[in-house]
């Protein structure tokens, strides 16, 4: 009896799948210029976000963390077209979700990089 709930156990965890979910609010560049919104020659325009996704078997992947913020950050200034404009980005979000299938078998990593864009006016 106490083999077999032993087994049903380990068949259970083999096949459950976990996640872990972390956000980074810190600007996580060494080159930032800074921008005093404290007079109203602005306007939120819209929101936007950037994605980057890893698989890894065995623990062993194609991007290290860096990188895929990296990519993720650079999808989303990509989409916000903020070049030759008078746009910034503000309020830059990191979102690290890590699953786990099969543990250490097969992890999934998903980075989302979300900001908002101002527009100045003057």
């Amino acid at each position: 009896m106490k083999k077999n709930f032993f087994l049903l156990i380990g068949i259970v965890f083999l096949f459950s799948s976990c996640g872990i979910h972390s956000g980074l609010t810190t600007n996580l560049n060494n080159h930032s210029t800074e921008v005093l919104l404290s007079k109203k020659n602005f306007k939120v325009t819209e929101s936007v976000q950037g994605k980057s996704r890893a698989t890894y078997v065995l623990i062993i992947g194609n991007l290290s963390k860096k990188a895929k913020i990296a990519e993720a950050r650079a999808n989303m200034l990509a989409k916000a077209n903020i070049i030759g404009s008078s746009k910034a980005i503000i309020n830059e979000i990191v979102e690290i979700k890590n699953r786990f299938y099969l543990w250490p078998i097969l992890q999934t990593s998903e980075i989302t990089v979300s900001a908002h864009i101002v527009e100045f006016t003057e």
